[in-house]
């Protein structure tokens, strides 16, 4: 039997290495699987720095397709502005250079700050657009504004279905009671991992859900997406 090749994305991480880990395991990513992980995998959970290394990993293993999201954005701006870099600090950046054991952005280590500045904008499959925040109807991601494409919540607008039939999968909007947000042309799977809820994986092909929490103790029998 052939095994057939995998799209599976991955909600918002945010430091939270030992869920990511579980995840990982039970996926077991093959060579021709395409991971996206949509974004904000930085910041607010306790280790950062152990996140990066498990993504420059897994990218030996199989496609990863990383997403920039709000805080990484946060994240390299930080380096530049002292406005920005007080922005960062109060949204996670704390915990993120607590990680690494430095006191600035700047001292981060090159790799890994290359990884980061290396995220993609968005990901498009034949059938499902991969974004970190929201979307336009009306426009390809490529035309999509920075506020929208990275910073918009579901709670602000919920879009109505994107013109290209595509199903989008989105993370940012983090949904605290630790549920799947899913209508069907839009599905949302932050699902609050680093404050007590779950980090969600998605294969969109077949609805299959992992999810593990930040102890890294995956869900028993997590619901599957019709």
């Amino acid at each position: 039997m052939v095994n057939r090749s995998r799209t599976i994305a991955i909600g918002d991480i945010h430091g939270c290495d030992a869920a990511l880990a579980a995840l990982v395991a039970a996926i077991s990513p093959r060579p021709d699987d395409t991971l996206v992980v949509l974004g904000d995998f930085v910041d607010r959970g306790p280790n950062t720095r152990g996140v990066i290394d498990q993504l420059i990993e897994l990218s030996q293993r199989c496609r990863l397709m990383t997403l920039l999201g709000n805080h990484e954005e946060m994240l390299l701006l930080s380096r530049e502005d002292d406005l920005e870099l007080r922005a960062w600090l109060q949204y996670g950046g704390r915990e993120t250079l607590a990680s690494y054991d430095v006191s600035e952005p700047k001292d981060l280590p090159p790799e890994h700050l290359q990884f980061i500045a290396g995220c993609r904008q968005f990901f498009e499959s034949q059938t499902h657009l991969f974004l970190h925040a929201s979307f336009l109807p009306d426009k390809h991601p490529s035309e999509f504004p920075p506020h929208v494409l990275r910073w918009e919540s579901l709670w602000e607008r919920i879009p109505p279905p994107h013109d290209s039939g595509k199903t989008a999968i989105v993370g940012h909007t983090a949904l605290q009671e630790g549920e799947v947000f899913d209508l069907g042309y839009l599905t949302c799977i932050d699902t609050w991992c680093y404050g007590g809820g779950w980090l969600t994986a998605l294969e969109p092909a077949t609805g299959t859900l992992w999810q593990a929490n930040r102890e890294g103790v995956l869900r028993e029998n997590p619901p599957r997406l019709c």
